[in-house]
């Protein structure tokens, strides 16, 4: 939980960095800065320099700066960044291809990559002679395995030959490009980037876990002058005709690096087995001879030595060289992603009082990734945020940030979510595991974790809570009206005694909205007064907390989507009870979330629109559904992981959640029946004032957020609801 006091005196440093990847598919490049909207957002690296980061690796890559050999390049966008970082006293690790192929005249299989870089670095070494610190080529070896040995990336080639070759120019273009940076800078430095991997296998693909284990180490090998004819990978480029000249430059022309940047990822350890019925067909693959599934390592059951903690160990005693991890990054919620953080850096104070020379850790990604979960080669770019947010426009801090700064500042971090161990260190991560699920209420837990509370036991959102703090770990309970009565203060202030929750969630309430009309103090006492003492007993016990507001706040007169900011006018006393329960929490507690949604759907209950219309139309029923109301769909599973995520970060407000996109009543039905194959001819669509409702609803309700769109596409969520159903259903089948 990074409370330990030799965090307090360790002089590791916490480095940052920016994913900055400019990868080719085809002739198509995709630029990790374009994404994020780096190069024209102006507070950047003030916003990095305010978490205490005092080394950033730093892109002036080559694809972006030089489009045409010998063209005279503009540094006009450079020189404001790099001055920003000396302002803010930040020295820069400047990389010079991140994942890269180079501009369009050349590649990596081309015999001018080398010099073209090499000449590209003494341009920028020319303009910035300062510039200590040095990447000229982020991850030779996995980029040539995704570009040359599995065909990901450009020039998307699936052979060794392009592999060893790719390689040799990447290695070749850090070597020239250090020597042409060092007749300008004769003190500059090499920081080398590479993935720190290892295989293990079954015993029958024991050969193969021995030569990727050996070749995982090329990139520093032979900048080393380690490869030689007595290295066991000097005959594997020897067969593929490699050059014993090409090979005999690195003997001659060593360029050890200056600090070894290791960069370590879950998905860096692999494992191998013959025995593809056992994983997914995703998995499967092999060799010239061999077929078997490569999987994540920690997802199996293996005997091996591993973790950080034995790659690093291996490579200083390999190289006897200074290391930084220069990336740590988790694509996860947010509390995995403290959680990884947390034990990376554990883990390297432990290293380094056994006399390691860990020298940095580097937070990777400070504002995210785009595209990662496909490795860059879909047009589906999706966002994982970083230390900041950016969705937007302007960039939020997570509690990623929160820990990085007190690690900057070397002061001890806590947050009530890392009690628990990351999901790579439990038995459900293990393929083929029985899934066991965490109680609703969970009895056994540690006083020293504080739970969640979570209000509404017998309702949908509820439920829904209680399920993902199980899959998320995160300790909680779920109470009812047995246990605690939200308009009697007196009870509330005893279940915050009794459980000494660090937050409460409210998803109680009165939700009936017709019946809401003839029912308004019971509307009023569970959807207004109930939030309010939540909200004053939260704020007297400095407990967070989370309550919801609906679309229904509003009117429908703006013929446009409503944000945080537009004021509530609503139409009916459900509406009202909700816009009156908003005005009078943040009243009374400031630091209080309000999350408005609507119309949700979950593949977990059959109390909603969306199971409504597949159980009627399965059953070839009619299914009326209104055709003038316009709204904002929201999935269940979606809305709850990312209100989590805000409540792990400290937010407060009024926040608008809901899936991105916007539709009828009767599309919404249409959408749903077309995507499960059901007769869509079967739905009735009709005006509102046809449907029988009591109480009057805005004709158009659709929600957007000021804060960016923090839930994937509707027609995503569909597609998600549909395939989450048929597995629930193949379980409950089992």
């Amino acid at each position: 939980m990074l409370t330990d006091k030799r965090s307090l005196c360790s002089n590791i440093e916490l480095w940052g960095g920016i994913e900055c990847t400019i990868n080719r598919i085809g002739d198509r490049y995709r630029d990790q800065l374009h994404y994020s909207k780096h190069y024209i957002r102006k507070d950047d690296i003030d916003k990095i320099a305010g978490l205490g980061i005092k080394t950033l690796r730093y892109p002036l890559l080559w694809e972006f700066h030089q489009s045409a050999p010998g063209e005279e390049i503009n540094w006009e966008w450079a020189t404001s960044q790099l001055n920003a970082l000396q302002k803010n006293g930040i020295t820069p690790i400047a990389g010079l291809v991140h994942h890269g192929s180079g501009p369009k005249f050349t590649s990596l299989c081309s015999d001018n990559f080398a010099e073209g870089l090499a000449e590209y670095a003494s341009k920028v070494a020319t303009r910035f002679p300062w510039i200590e610190y040095y990447t000229p080529v982020n991850e030779p070896l996995t980029t040539a395995r995704f570009s040359g040995l599995y065909g990901l990336w450009y020039p998307h080639h699936k052979n060794d030959i392009s592999f060893a070759k790719m390689l040799i120019n990447q290695l070749k273009a850090v070597v020239l490009s250090m020597e042409a940076i060092r007749k300008i800078n004769p003190a500059a430095k090499l920081i080398q980037t590479e993935d720190l991997g290892k295989t293990y296998s079954t015993p029958y693909l024991q050969f193969q876990a021995n030569f990727e284990n050996e070749r995982r180490w090329l990139t520093f090998d032979i900048l080393c002058g380690k490869l030689n004819a007595g290295h066991p990978m000097w005959k594997y480029f020897s067969r593929l005709g490699i050059p014993e000249k090409s090979l005999q430059f690195f003997l001659d022309n060593p360029c050890p690096p200056y600090i070894l940047g290791l960069n370590h990822y879950i998905t860096s350890e692999r494992f191998l087995d013959e025995n593809l019925e056992k994983y997914p067909a995703h998995t499967h693959g092999g060799n010239e001879i061999q077929f078997y599934a490569d999987v994540e390592a920690v997802r199996v059951k293996h005997n091996n030595p591993s973790g950080l903690n034995v790659l690093v160990t291996e490579a200083w005693e390999r190289f006897n060289l200074p290391i930084a991890i220069t990336e740590v990054h988790l694509n996860s919620t947010r509390e995995e992603q403290l959680k990884w953080l947390s034990e990376i850096w554990t883990t390297c104070l432990e290293l380094k009082n056994k006399g390691v020379d860990i020298k940095a850790i580097t937070a990777w990604s400070i504002f995210g990734a785009f595209g990662w979960d496909r490795l860059l080669t879909s047009e589906k770019m999706e966002y994982e945020p970083g230390a900041f947010d950016i969705r937007s426009g302007v960039p939020r801090a997570t509690a990623l940030a929160g820990m990085i700064q007190a690690l900057t500042e070397k002061k001890i971090y806590f947050h009530p979510v890392l009690g628990d161990k990351g999901w790579w260190c439990k038995e459900s991560r293990f393929y083929h595991c029985n899934r066991i699920d965490l109680p609703a209420n969970l009895s056994l837990l540690s006083n020293c974790i504080k739970p969640v509370l979570i209000i509404g036991k017998t309702g949908t959102l509820g439920n829904a809570f209680a399920r993902v703090c199980s899959d998320r770990s995160i300790a909680h309970y779920l109470l009812g009206r047995e246990d605690v009565d939200i308009t009697n203060i007196q009870q509330i202030e005893d279940v915050i005694e009794k459980y000494n929750p660090w937050a409460i969630i409210n998803t109680a309430g009165f939700v009936r909205v017709d019946d809401a009309e003839s029912a308004v103090k019971n509307c009023f006492d569970a959807n207004t007064l109930g939030p309010q003492l939540l909200a004053s007993a939260c704020k007297k016990n400095q407990v967070q907390f989370l309550t919801f507001s609906s679309d229904l706040v509003f009117d429908g007169n703006k013929k446009s989507p409503y944000y945080e900011d537009d004021k509530p006018c609503p139409l009916n006393i459900y509406g009202k009870s909700k816009a009156r329960a908003e005005e009078i929490v943040l009243k009374t507690y400031d630091e209080a979330l309000i999350v408005r949604t609507s119309s949700f759907f979950s593949p977990w209950d059959k109390y909603n629109f969306i199971h409504h219309v597949v159980e009627n139309l399965s059953a070839n029923n009619d299914f009326m559904a209104a055709c003038d109301v316009v709204i904002s769909p929201t999935y269940l599973p979606d809305l709850v992981n990312a209100c989590l995520d805000l409540l792990v970060d400290g937010e407060s407000g009024i926040w608008h959640l809901t899936n991105n996109g916007e539709i009828t009543w009767a599309e919404l039905a249409i959408t749903i029946a077309e995507k499960a194959s059901l007769n869509p001819n079967k739905i009735i669509c009709m005006n509102a004032d046809l449907m029988n409702w009591i109480a009057p609803r805005p004709k158009y309700s659709v929600l957007k957020s000021i804060n960016g769109n923090l839930l994937p596409s509707l027609n995503s969520a569909l597609n998600r609801y549909l395939e989450d159903r048929l597995t629930i259903k193949k379980e409950i089948e089992v």
